[in-house]
């Protein structure tokens, strides 16, 4: 089959055992090694610009099909491709949402607001108290390198069936700042989340505040940075906040890399909790609070 597909290209059988030896053993290069003789003739000035248009013009395309068309041998192709050009080939990254013209120039307005704060005052950082929510699981998948191990040459790779998360579940509410730890609380299991636990969450955290960083409190210094959600923006949030001359520092919206909850505490509190399983509620809420 593969000859009728690839022809003259296709591989002989010793060398398809070969190189699945010598991939089994770890290599990832797929050229071959240099050998005494003459250089290859493929590598030209003139291919390599070749390679560029068409790769520029379909990003998608195959080492073997950009050999094709130029009719060169996939080795030399691939040389231009990631030597001469400096390209390699990597798959989408997957983001919350595509963000449209608007809502970029919104998150950079933001961001220059940040630094513009930052450059006006160089300890605004020191005072800024953020907090979001998510939810810990009682089961919670291995990332795959969690889950990566070491095995000899003649051994087979390891397998592990899929699995999903549990329903055992909490939802941790929690604040930090540049110190540590300000306020966190579990939601009761017959509350939702909604702008009056939202409120109530609010007034925990201005008395975590008071006796927690009473510097910070008897001068009004902190700013409040939080999530841009339904019950974070609800209008009955929003006026406990304007009655209490609450500073906010602005969140862009569908933007995880720009607040610290989610690219920074989530994933530190989370990692050591995956591959493991809690039974209850109550386990979940330790295990939570050892790695806060």
């Amino acid at each position: 089959m593969l000859t009728v597909a690839y022809g003259e290209a296709t591989l002989e059988q010793s060398n398809v055992y070969r190189w699945y030896e010598m991939f089994s053993e770890g290599r990832e290069d797929v050229n071959d090694e240099e050998r005494a003789g003459r250089p290859s003739t493929s590598t030209t000035d003139e291919n390599i610009d070749k390679v560029k248009k068409i790769v520029l013009t379909n990003l998608r395309i195959t080492v073997r099909e950009v050999a094709e068309d130029l009719n060169i041998s996939i080795g030399p192709c691939h040389s231009i491709l990631t030597n001469d050009l400096g390209m390699s080939r990597v798959a989408a990254k997957f983001v919350p949402k595509l963000l449209n013209f608007d809502q970029k120039r919104h998150r950079i307005n933001i961001a220059q607001e940040m630094l513009e704060s930052v450059r006006d005052d160089p300890n605004v950082l020191q005072r800024v108290i953020t907090g979001d929510g998510s939810w810990v699981y009682g089961h919670d998948m291995e990332t795959k390198a969690q889950s990566s191990q070491w095995k000899l040459p003649h051994e087979p790779r390891p397998k592990k069936a899929r699995q999903v998360r549990s329903n055992v579940k909490a939802l941790l509410t929690v604040f930090f700042d540049c110190r540590c730890m300000v306020h966190h609380e579990f939601l009761p299991q017959v509350s939702t989340v909604n702008k009056k636990y939202y409120l109530q969450a609010m007034r925990n955290l201005r008395g975590a505040i008071r006796q927690k960083r009473p510097d910070l409190w008897k001068n009004k210094h902190w700013l409040l940075h939080h999530d841009n959600g339904p019950a974070y923006t609800s209008l009955l949030v929003r006026e406990y906040l304007a009655k209490n001359n609450t500073v906010m520092v602005p969140q862009s919206p569908y933007s995880p890399d720009m607040a610290p909850c989610d690219f920074l505490l989530f994933p530190k509190l989370k990692r050591p909790m995956k591959g493991r399983r809690y039974a209850t509620i109550e386990e979940i809420k330790t295990a939570s609070k050892r790695r806060s």
